[in-house]
């Protein structure tokens, strides 16, 4: 496992080569699942269309299409590549925030959606080791991306740092105080980032990004040593066990298998009372903060927690 105090790094994988993917003639797909604008040429890569003709901004990737859709489109444009499977249920949690971005770039770069199991080559290729995943190619050459799901800002930093790989310029930080303290974040610097992020929250504390920036900090010190092995055959072995359960938890988000974590929690908050049950109750709102309040998922497990308590 990769150390959990890092967050999805950008540089360019050689070991990967993309040319094995060229093909001369791609062979005629069937029918797209997303029907291309008129207004534009048909290059094998069913996009979603504007009204007025925008700039497309998702597309379905196939091996058929891959040398158009995506190595030939990415000498002009980033493509961000998201693999998922129907039976995914993370996949579902991580694709509409890939979209949402998608459509709020305006063309800047573009989203191509692969299901792995329509195209297992492609998969193999690109070394997909588990899904939801995320890579990117810029000027024909792979970037590195990340497993699992991410909250929706951190999300946004990977796009970001994709755009400026592929020389784009985005806009600047809402907040340059937020941008610095991401930055300790991702480097595993988690006094300096905890430090910064106090400092917003001090100033304003109603910053959300801050305050799962923080949750962050205090998830990374939690798991920092442990084996997830371990970690997850003690869990099984001591259902009953706070720490054991929590710490199962935090391993299962920074897995991008929070909705496992909000119902394991959920669960102990049932068959637990007094002190116990607030301690596994402040435990599941801190994994609500990493996640942050956008974050549908969050949203469910807080009714489920609610139903729970009361």
């Amino acid at each position: 496992m990769s150390d959990p105090r890092t967050t999805p790094s950008i540089f360019t994988r050689g070991a990967v080569d993309l040319s094995a993917l060229r093909a001369p003639a791609p062979a005629p797909s069937a029918a797209p699942s997303r029907p291309a604008a008129p207004s534009e040429p048909d290059d094998g890569a069913p996009a979603v269309g504007f009204p007025g003709g925008a700039p497309e901004t998702i597309i379905d990737v196939t091996e058929a299409n891959f040398q158009t859709a995506v190595l030939e489109r990415s000498l002009s444009t980033p493509v961000i590549i998201d693999f998922w499977a129907d039976w995914c249920e993370p996949c579902k949690q991580l694709s509409p925030v890939l979209e949402r971005l998608a459509h709020a770039g305006g063309g800047s770069w573009v989203l191509g959606k692969v299901d792995v199991d329509a195209n297992p080559r492609l998969a193999q290729a690109l070394r997909v080791q588990g899904i939801p995943m995320v890579v990117a190619v810029v000027g024909g050459q792979l970037v590195e991306g990340f497993t699992g799901v991410l909250p929706e800002h951190q999300v946004k930093q990977y796009v970001d740092a994709v755009l400026k790989a592929g020389g784009i310029s985005v806009e600047a930080p809402a907040d340059p105080r937020i941008d610095a303290a991401d930055d300790a974040l991702m480097v595993g610097d988690l006094d300096v980032a905890e430090a910064a992020y106090k400092k917003i929250l001090a100033e304003t504390p109603t910053d959300a990004a801050a305050e799962s920036g923080l949750a962050q900090v205090a998830l990374y010190r939690r798991v920092g040593g442990a084996d997830p092995a371990v970690v997850v055959a003690n869990a099984a072995a001591n259902p009953d066990d706070l720490d054991a359960q929590s710490l199962a938890a935090d391993f299962e988000v920074l897995s991008g298998e929070a909705d496992k974590a909000y119902d394991r929690l959920v669960a102990l908050v049932k068959r637990t009372s007094g002190e116990d049950r607030d301690a596994v109750r402040k435990h599941l709102l801190s994994l609500f903060s990493v996640a942050g309040p956008d974050d549908p998922a969050v949203a469910g497990a807080r009714r489920a927690l609610a139903s729970a308590l009361f």
